[in-house]
């Protein structure tokens, strides 16, 4: 038996929404409304504090760990490729929340890191490194994720990975299209790293 039932059971495991919770539990505030009105990781951490950015963005990144770790158990390289695209989509249009979600970033970090450790690092290390120069999150997001597929190719990953890569890129793009606009306007913020 293949197990592909498990690619539902993915899909409400990122529907659930941890930055949203978080932003309830925490400050008594919809995240919807507030800053960006992204539900993700970025907008809790601005409008509620580091503690609460924080604990969106591990229960974001657990998510995405904990759905390819029982997908692998359950099954082969393409189990694991679909449910880590279930995933992405349940955080990014969850079912608890209206099918109004967060960008992916936080639970594609999780979704790669159970994937692949050194994919994740070299990624992190690009991150890191944009976040400094250019002190937009939504950037270093952006080209970070895109950086995905090609660190997967160069470290030989099995090809149903590498097509996960490729999905959650494009998918990460499509969702920071108005982040996109802002910086090509010069309207997105930045981060104050005095501050981190």
């Amino acid at each position: 038996m293949n197990n592909y039932w498990f690619i539902v059971v993915a899909y409400l495991i990122g529907s659930i929404p941890f930055s949203f919770l978080v932003g309830r539990w925490w400050k008594g505030i919809d995240i919807r409304s507030c800053g960006s009105g992204n539900v993700g990781t970025t907008n809790v951490w601005r409008t509620a504090g580091p503690a609460a950015g924080i604990i969106a963005l591990a229960g974001d990144l657990g998510k995405g760990v904990l759905a390819v770790l029982l997908a692998r158990h359950l099954g082969d390289s393409w189990l694991v490729t679909l449910s880590g695209a279930a995933v992405l989509a349940g955080h990014s249009w969850p079912l608890f929340l209206g099918f109004r979600g967060g960008k992916l970033i936080a639970t594609a970090t999780g979704v790669f890191a159970a994937i692949s450790l050194p994919v994740l690092a070299c990624t992190a290390v690009l991150w890191f490194a944009l976040v400094a120069v250019f002190r937009y999150i939504s950037l270093a997001s952006i080209l970070g994720i895109i950086s995905i597929p090609v660190f997967m190719a160069a470290f030989h990953l099995d090809f149903p990975y590498l097509l996960l890569g490729v999905f959650a890129a494009v998918f990460a793009v499509y969702k920071h299209i108005p982040n996109m606009k802002r910086l090509a306007a010069g309207t997105e913020p930045k981060i104050n790293l005095k501050k981190w």
